[in-house]
């Protein structure tokens, strides 16, 4: 790994040729790095989107009670405090 990082600091970035070297090095790497990704099949890939939009759901109501009770204590509740009588 160290001799991969002190090759690809050798490579100058004003020369035309070791940029395009060092693209094709970096899209080489990329390859090899995503030949070792493990990919979620379709039933992990299904539970975890329902898990997903399930979360999404309860955070949205949870929000939505928040904003309920601040627009009760912020629009009807300071008013009143200050309303003559």
């Amino acid at each position: 790994m160290a001799v991969e990082v002190a090759n690809r600091r050798d490579v100058t970035p004003t020369s035309g040729g070791g940029r395009f070297r060092s693209l094709v090095q970096f899209y080489h790497e990329v390859q090899d790095e995503m030949r070792k990704v493990t990919w979620p099949d379709r039933n992990q890939l299904k539970d975890t989107t329902i898990k997903i939009i399930i979360f999404v759901l309860f955070l949205g109501a949870i929000i939505g009670v928040i904003d309920l009770v601040m627009q009760l204590i912020f629009v009807q509740g300071i008013p009143s405090l200050f309303a003559r009588r």
